[in-house]
């Protein structure tokens, strides 16, 4: 049965008898979907035990953004985990950020650009909550979406440049039967709504097939009118960067990466595929 923990001294403490072996970690903010399971299985192939963490974490939201309307459903969420992970840590804020918290981690490299000029905050936020979380259970594997690509490289530099012990796994993004990125913010989206984000799985397949051809920047531009074209109300960018910096890129000759984000109603999606190369 799986445990559920609210405490970082409980959690130490729960995880304690188990360091004589491997242990892997899934940090989530809940809501949880296939894709989140996806992730507690991929972690169950590094390690005989897994912690998942549930925090919605404040220091990721902008004042203006969605994070009181962001899905709460902890009871749920347990149920659906019950017999995959063996912890449950879902803290409070005032247990992550106590009185006096005046402490941010800021990571440079991969978090330039892209999310960071739409989100000037996002990242500060992540890294923070993710070193406390790291350095809190101390997992051997932690494991995170490749749907947030840039995220994803950006606590791999976190764990690197800070000396971790966690190796940082990536999973491969889970999609609907229509190709639809999985996301606990597809709750938001309206039947009509929901028929227009399919599509951004096969623009960014379009964009692909142009880049092939060694147009990058019309490829993007391409991306960014096809995805206003097929009803999403703005579009944040469509960028085709390197897969290992995502630095900019002028040729196809090392493995690349595109990425989108646009909005669509209330909703903000995004996703990101690999160019072949």
């Amino acid at each position: 049965m799986t445990e559920l923990v609210t405490t970082l001294a409980g959690l130490r403490a729960a995880l304690a008898p188990w360091r004589d072996g491997p242990i892997a970690m899934v940090p989530t903010m809940g809501a949880l979907h296939d894709g989140h399971l996806s992730l507690v299985h991929e972690a169950a192939r590094h390690a005989p035990r897994t912690v998942v963490s549930i925090f919605v974490n404040p220091t990721q939201f902008a004042p203006h953004e969605d994070f009181d309307a962001y899905p709460r459903t902890l009871e749920a969420d347990m149920a659906r985990l019950d017999g995959s992970a063996d912890i449950v840590f879902a803290p409070s804020p005032a247990e992550m950020y106590p009185r006096g918290f005046a402490t941010l981690v800021s990571v440079g490299g991969p978090s330039q650009g892209l999310e960071s000029d739409f989100r000037p905050h996002f990242f500060a936020g992540v890294a923070t909550v993710v070193a406390k979380l790291l350095l809190a259970a101390m997992p051997d594997v932690a494991v995170f979406g490749e749907k947030d690509y840039q995220q994803l490289l950006v606590v791999r530099r976190l764990a690197a440049d800070l000396g971790l012990v966690t190796r940082i796994v990536g999973a491969p993004t889970l999609r609907e039967a229509d190709g639809l990125a999985m996301s606990s913010r597809n709750a938001y989206l309206d039947p009509r709504e929901r028929t227009i984000a399919a599509q951004m799985n096969r623009i960014l397949k379009d964009v692909i097939a142009r880049a092939a051809g060694g147009d990058l920047h019309g490829a993007e531009d391409e991306g960014r009118a096809a995805l206003l074209d097929a009803g999403f109300d703005k579009v944040d960018y469509v960028a085709i960067r390197d897969a290992a910096s995502l630095a900019p890129v002028r040729d196809l000759s090392r493995p690349a990466r595109v990425l989108a984000a646009a909005h669509l109603g209330r909703t903000r999606l995004i996703d990101n595929m690999p160019v072949n190369v």
